[in-house]
Order: structure tokens, then sequence, then C-alpha cells
């Protein structure tokens, strides 16, 4: 008779975790990486102050999970989108249309940001990063197998969604389409 009350348990126990990790994400979008402590996350869970020191160790692991779940959410959008993409202009439109969805809510973006810069300071946090790379690689793949437009696109997909969120006016999808287009095809 262990086995579902310890199912259950886990269960809410996993459920605690992830919004937790939910919880991160909305500190580090609001105040950065800086203001992340095992309270405050916690009190953005709604959860008792001693869970996140409870599930994660240290803010590091905290840090971690949160970044890990950015970029597996980025890169499994990315995936789907090039799985129905065969290379057609319509893919471009799609993911121009994403990458307009993306800026227009910014919170998540920056707090991708905020932990994508964490990773680069600190090198066992890359992983996931290179997972996210490693999808917008596949996707450009559908187009072009040169390993300069490649690189170049990732770059650009980086440095486009940075500057969406330094101006009041983000790109289009018609200029994000454009600029696309001149690395892909």
């Amino acid at each position: 008779m262990t086995g579902p009350t310890t199912d259950g348990r886990r269960l809410k126990g996993e459920r605690s975790k992830q919004e937790l990790i939910e919880g991160t994400i909305r500190v580090v979008a609001r105040q950065g990486v800086a203001g992340v402590s095992h309270r405050a996350v916690a009190r953005e869970a709604g959860q008792p102050a001693t869970a996140a020191a409870y599930h994660f160790k240290s803010i590091d692991d905290l840090l971690t999970a949160a970044l890990t779940r950015c970029m597996a959410e980025d890169a499994e959008r990315m995936r789907r989108l090039a799985a129905r993409t065969d290379g057609a202009e319509s893919g471009l439109r799609e993911l121009a249309e994403l990458m307009c969805t993306v800026v227009a809510h910014p919170e998540h973006l920056l707090a991708e940001y905020e932990l994508y810069l964490l990773a680069a300071r600190r090198p066992e946090l890359r992983g996931p990063t290179q997972e996210w790379l490693a999808a917008v690689t596949e996707f450009g793949s559908r187009y072009t197998d040169d390993a300069v437009r490649l690189r170049l696109l990732a770059g650009a997909m980086d440095g486009l969604l940075m500057q969406a969120l330094l101006t009041d006016e983000p790109p289009t999808a018609d200029e994000f389409e454009a600029l696309l287009r001149t690395i892909l095809l």
C-alpha cells in the first residue's frame, strides 16, 4: 500500500519543483539573476519559504534547472518547426511569426538572456544552450548545408531577438522573414 502514497508524494514533489522552476524564470525576468534566492523563488511560486531549498540545494541548481527548462522549450519549438519544414519558404514565415510571438511577450525572453549570459560565464551550464543552437542548425539545414550560413543563422536569431528587447518597436514578421531569407536563401 506504500506504492500509491509514494507515487502521490513524488507527483506532488515533481509538481512543486516545476512550480519553483517557473517561479525562478519569473524572478529572473523581473530582477535578473541577482534577484534569485530560495526565499524569493518560493514566494513567487506560492510555496513555503523552505520549499526551494528543499528541492534545490543551491541557487546554482535552481538556475541550472531554469536555464535547462528555457532552452529545452525553445529547442523543442524549433525542432517541431524544422520537422514541418522541408525548405519551403512558408517555413521562414512560420519562424518569423514565432519570433514575433516571442518578442511580444518579453518576460520569458528576458529571463532566457539572463540565463544565457550566466552560461557564458559558467561553462558547466552550457549544455542546454548547445541544445538550442543545435535546434536552430537543424531548422537551418532544411534550407542550406553551408556551415557559414548555419552559424550566421544562429547568431542572427540571438542578435535579432536581443535587439527586439531594446526597442519600443520590434521588427515585424515581414522584417524578420526578409532577414531570414537573406541568410538562408
